[in-house]
């Protein structure tokens, strides 16, 4: 994101005032138990460091208004169960810190200054992006403009060196989940995976890649496949490579959605998981639990990372400084049902 100065808050104009954070807020909130010459101070501050309040929202049944931190939370898709955990997330750590989150599924921004500006009158204090697309030059500049931090969570495509993101370790989760297949003597394992570009899938894909290397195992062309991360791209990609003359004996799913519609493809021929097919997903969303047979998945941390990102974003609106702009937690390998050594029957 294009450089800009740092959101002014409470705490330096009244480091810049020598008084107390309450005692800039009495003045910001019309008090009459400051000082003249303090007020007066503290109000030539504000004006000096282009304070910007946030937006003030009403007390029910009264005329009184009472400021409130928001973030928003934009999503660039329709909500599904991995949309939840991230949701579940951020509303948590919202609670713990005292802060209102609003959820939105970001469409077509044709203007990206009123598109900022809107989230600046809103009372915004900061946005995070989920899985989206990479954001333009122009918006990222509208929102560098009004000065409103922006984080990212488990970007499609690597974000500009100027924003920050959380995602997790996409490649260790494709080499781990890969790993415990070939652990299960399975050397005819297929990847299905999202869109070919984006910067999570090219992870796990390559994680895919490195195991099977690592176990000198090839891997014919016609077993990796790129779509979207849903169930039908599972149905249609995983009964594309069950219909091969030489079918894999295991399928690695690029997120839990498809791995269920691969599971479908299998049964829609015949085959029984995991004595037929060994399936493993990625995410570990509920429906990893829900599904007949258990999915064994990686666990990708989706909550965890809806909490650091509101808690960075709280920080980066606060103008502190900030270790890192990306930061990724560890997936980890959950086996359950859907996975069993390879057979001598029928597809082994």
């Amino acid at each position: 994101m294009p450089s800009s100065p740092r959101r002014a808050t409470l705490a330096t104009v009244a480091a810049s005032a020598g008084v107390s954070v309450a005692t800039v807020s009495k003045v910001l909130n019309g008090r009459s138990d400051v000082a003249p010459t303090t007020r007066s101070l503290v109000q030539s501050l504000l004006r000096e460091h282009d304070y910007i309040a946030p937006s003030p929202r009403r007390t029910p049944g009264t005329d009184r208004a009472v400021a409130t931190d928001t973030v928003e939370v934009q999503f660039d898709d329709d909500l599904s169960t991995y949309s939840t955990e991230i949701i579940q997330g951020v509303v948590a750590a919202g609670a713990e810190l005292g802060v209102g989150i609003v959820v939105s599924v970001r469409k077509k921004i044709d203007h990206p200054a009123a598109w900022a500006r809107d989230l600046a009158a809103a009372g915004r204090r900061a946005l995070i992006c989920v899985t989206c697309d990479q954001l333009t030059t122009r918006q990222l500049a509208a929102l560098s403009r009004i000065q409103l931090p922006l984080v990212v969570i488990d970007p499609l495509h690597l974000p500009h060196a100027g924003v920050t993101s959380v995602g997790s370790t996409n490649f260790a989760g494709g080499l781990a989940a890969t790993q415990h297949l070939l652990s299960l003597g399975h050397r005819r394992i297929a990847y299905l995976g999202g869109p070919a570009t984006a910067a999570c899938n090219q992870a796990r894909l390559h994680g895919y890649r490195a195991a099977m290397e690592a176990e000198g195992v090839p891997v014919p062309s016609a077993y990796t496949r790129s779509g979207h991360f849903r169930y039908q791209d599972g149905l249609e990609y995983g009964g594309a490579v069950l219909d091969l003359p030489e079918p894999p004996t295991a399928i690695f799913a690029g997120c839990d959605e498809s791995a269920l519609g691969v599971m479908e493809a299998a049964r829609a021929r015949g085959l029984r998981i995991p004595q037929d097919l060994s399936i493993v997903g990625f995410d570990d969303t509920q429906m990893a639990e829900m599904a007949s047979p258990p999915l064994t998945t990686v666990r990708q941390p989706l909550r965890e990372m809806g909490g650091v990102a509101v808690r960075t974003a709280l920080r980066l609106a606060a103008g502190e400084k900030i270790d890192s702009h990306h930061v990724e937690l560890a997936t980890e390998l959950v086996v359950r049902a859907s996975t069993a050594d390879v057979t001598c029957a029928g597809r082994a």
